[in-house]
This record gives C-alpha cells, sequence and structure tokens, in this order.
C-alpha cells in the first residue's frame, strides 16, 4: 500500500468524450480518454500497477468533485485554466519536468513546439523526448499536452488521437471550429 491510500475513480462525460479521472489523496493522479469499458478496464489496471492500491469506483468522491467542476467549466468555456492539486506519481524524471513546465508556463489558447519545451527545460535537442512525454502524459486536457505541436505547424501527435486534439485546439481558438 502506497502513502496515497485510496485510489478513487469515475467516468464522467465531457465534449471529448467520456474520461475516466482517478485521485489520491494528494490529487488528481490520472485523466483517461475514450473511458469505454476496454479502456476504462485497462485503466483501473494500470492505476492499481502503477500505484499499488485497489482503485474504487467513486462517482460522487469528493476526490473528484472539483476536477469534474473545473472539467465542465473548461468545456463549457467559462474556465480557461485549471486549479487542481496535482498527484505527478505516474510520472517521473525528465517527462515529469516537461510536464510541469507544460502545467505552468504554455497557457490557454496558446502553443509550444516539441523543441522550444525541451529548450524551456533546459534540453534544447531533446524534442523527441518530449513528444514521448506528452505520449505518456498521465493528466492530458488539465496538464495540456494539446498545445504541444509541430514547429512546421502539423499538430503532432497525442495519445487522444488527433480529432481528440483538434477538438480541444478548437476550443481554446488556436485552430477553426469545423464546420460541421
Amino acid at each position: 500500500m502506497n502513502s496515497n491510500g485510496v485510489v478513487e475513480w469515475a467516468v464522467v462525460g465531457s465534449d471529448i468524450g467520456p474520461l475516466l479521472l482517478a485521485a489520491t489523496g494528494k490529487g488528481l493522479v490520472g485523466v483517461f480518454f475514450h473511458a469505454r469499458p476496454e479502456v476504462r478496464d485497462k485503466a483501473v489496471e494500470q492505476l492499481r500497477t502503477r500505484l499499488g492500491v485497489e482503485p474504487v469506483e467513486s462517482p460522487g468522491s469528493a476526490r473528484l468533485a472539483e476536477p469534474i467542476r473545473q472539467l465542465a467549466a473548461y468545456f463549457a468555456g467559462s474556465s480557461r485554466e485549471f486549479s487542481l492539486d496535482l498527484d505527478w506519481s505516474l510520472t517521473s524524471g525528465f517527462n515529469r519536468q516537461v510536464l510541469r513546465e507544460l502545467a505552468t508556463g504554455v497557457p490557454y489558447g496558446t502553443v509550444v513546439g516539441y523543441g522550444d519545451l525541451a529548450g524551456r527545460v533546459g534540453q534544447p535537442g531533446a524534442a523527441q523526448a518530449v513528444g514521448a512525454a506528452m505520449g505518456s502524459n498521465p493528466l492530458p486536457v488539465v496538464v495540456p499536452c494539446h498545445r504541444v505541436v509541430e514547429s512546421d505547424g502539423g499538430l503532432g501527435g497525442f495519445g487522444g488521437g488527433l480529432e481528440t486534439k483538434r477538438q480541444l485546439l478548437a476550443l481554446e481558438g488556436v485552430l477553426p471550429r469545423p464546420l460541421f
């Protein structure tokens, strides 16, 4: 049993499909896209393995109330930033360093290149490593890996799929909203 005690999780609806949110006593620990049953089972297994505790489904969880509220406000367009306690247990080293810089240094409605973000953490040649860090981001949307793009204007990859990345960037006004 780790020091976080219980991991509570719930699936909530969003504009980009169902999200599985998980929290420990320290804060929000995971956000998983497309939380259909098979994805949900895999996410819960990952939490169990990585955190060493049995995750508990808890839709009414007090720990999840604020993340759920802030995500709803974000998707409604009434909030542009998250002020949540985050538990960084699912990431470490370079990845954690890059994700923390992203969380604090790349505001709503802006984008940053993979190489630029690498430079900000003192590793200017590490654009590919930044890409890997984004791919393993345990807290997407809240830690906005969708704001990291290719320097030539390409969207780059995205764990939630490129369509989801487009939707998030359109929500933030970076990309035009599709007409249909």
